[in-house]
């Protein structure tokens, strides 16, 4: 969780000058869900983004139950 938050505040927060907090709030929810959840590479998951791996390991599965 720590490398969460740090990776936020680096890639977006003191890049960022906020004037109120709906700003904030919908500049951090877009961040979040939009980039950081869908398209950014993620180590534990081989470095690929997160729909990327859902669609490979959905692929893969698919054929190992047509295959067995």
């Amino acid at each position: 969780m720590e490398s969460f938050f740090h990776t936020l505040k680096t890639e977006l927060v003191m890049h960022c000058d906020y004037k109120t907090r709906d700003q904030a709030r919908s500049s951090l929810f877009e961040y979040m869900e939009v980039f950081y959840n869908r398209q950014r590479r993620h180590s534990t998951i081989r470095y690929e983004a997160p729909l990327a791996f859902e669609a490979s390991t959905i692929a893969q599965f698919k054929v190992s139950t047509v295959r067995g």
